[in-house]
């Protein structure tokens, strides 16, 4: 009887992905990162001499606050999108974590363990989702898009509509989400690690190197041995839980559970990400390109906050700017697969 080896097989196709992964990838990579930095140094240098607020401790505290928490749900996005799956339903998700997380509390749990189990609750949206795309075949879009709509639903089910008031946290837990470690916020040194801990493990880990393969060209990942179907589950969990964390420091700091919180979320998220670099395609990304992308977000709206541009046109302005990071991903890709057909040739 002939025994079947279990280690994934290396084929032509997945090498040639390997290969792309670690040219293609890390080239385009550090461009698109490289000229992130660029563009941020230089709207703040603009910035500067526009208003005499900007260059402020003050000014860039309120900045890394505003994206310190959403940028734990980017991390977990951007992982997402590089399998080649999309989750319209985190700005919902982390909702549900305040709600049940505030719901609990104030039934009779202490906050920990209220915090856990809406987690655990946000993991389980996530596991649904998962199911949803991998054994019924449906389409990561419509599954989170559904999702967003139902979670949501929950949240003004679970409070009647009322925001949770919860200045009862206690302190010990408020910390997290209010405190400061020698004068800087304990929500930016979570979220430093939890980039850190993301990014090695993006570049390092056997698993997320599956998920490079999976999003790069699944089929022949699935021939290398590669489980697709699972790795896909595990990114849209991971992302639905880190969406889940990111609430509960949300709970932590506001010290309330608003059942409207987080709408329009997910824009902010998934435009974080692909103008950082990570594609609708799959394949591509970086826990790096994702941040420097969402702090050239900040640094966006702080500016046309300082600069008193109407709310209505700073909307139009992201989403300006979500629309080109969309168009130049796009370009990218039609201009390496015509490359690729002319090597073919």
């Amino acid at each position: 009887m002939t025994v079947m080896s279990q280690s994934p097989v290396e084929t032509p196709e997945l090498g040639t992905v390997r290969k792309e992964h670690y040219g293609w990838l890390r080239g385009v990579g550090n461009m698109r990162e490289m000229g992130l930095v660029l563009i941020i140094l230089a709207l703040c240098a603009v910035m500067t001499f526009a208003s005499p607020y900007f260059l402020t401790w003050s000014n860039f505290r309120a900045m890394l606050l505003s994206f310190a928490i959403e940028g734990i749900v980017v991390v977990g996005m951007t992982v997402l999108l590089i399998v080649g799956a999309i989750d319209l339903s985190v700005g919902s998700v982390v909702c549900l974590a305040m709600v049940v997380g505030g719901y609990l509390f104030l039934a009779g749990l202490d906050p920990w363990t209220s915090s856990v189990l809406a987690i655990l609750a946000c993991s389980g949206v996530g596991v649904l989702m998962g199911l949803s795309v991998t054994r019924i075949g449906l389409h990561s879009f419509i599954v989170s898009l559904a999702s967003m709509v139902i979670v949501r639903g929950l949240c003004l089910a679970i409070t009647g509509g009322t925001p949770l008031s919860l200045f009862a946290l206690p302190p010990s837990f408020k910390f997290i989400g209010q405190g400061t470690i020698y004068g800087v916020p304990v929500v930016i040194l979570i979220f430093v690690v939890v980039v850190a801990v993301f990014d090695i493990l993006l570049r390092k880990a056997t698993m997320f190197r599956r998920v490079f393969y999976t999003g790069s060209n699944e089929r022949a990942a699935a021939y290398s041995g590669i489980r697709t179907d699972r790795v896909k589950f595990f990114c849209i969990v991971l992302c639905s839980t880190l969406a889940g964390v990111a609430g509960v420091i949300y709970m932590a700091r506001f010290g309330a559970a608003t059942p409207t919180f987080g709408v329009g979320m997910e824009l902010n998220i998934i435009a974080a990400a692909v103008i950082g670099g990570a594609s609708l395609n799959g394949g591509t990304g970086t826990i790096l390109g994702a941040i420097l992308g969402m702090a050239l977000l900040s640094v966006v709206s702080s500016s046309l906050i300082l600069l008193d541009v109407s709310p209505y046109w700073q909307d139009t302005i992201r989403g300006l700017i979500l629309f080109a990071a969309v168009a130049f991903d796009h370009l990218l890709h039609k201009r390496k697969a015509a490359r690729g057909r002319v090597a073919a040739k």
